[in-house]
């Protein structure tokens, strides 16, 4: 997706997370999951989830 992409459609992307986790967390596997299909890189999914406020939870490798 390439990072300048991401910066312009990271509004979305917040939304769509805030949409998809209201309870405010995510699991480390299900990030992971998200970030190959959105073919970004995890520190990016990070600051996403970092944006929207969603706590990223049982890490399993240490990602983030």
């Amino acid at each position: 997706m390439g990072r300048l992409k991401i910066m312009a459609d990271n509004k979305e992307l917040v939304a769509k997370l805030q949409e998809l986790y209201p309870q405010g967390k995510i699991t480390c596997s299900e990030a992971r999951d998200i970030a190959a299909k959105l073919n970004i890189a995890l520190g990016d999914m990070g600051e996403l989830c970092d944006l929207a406020g969603i706590k990223i939870c049982a890490c399993e490798l240490g990602c983030f």
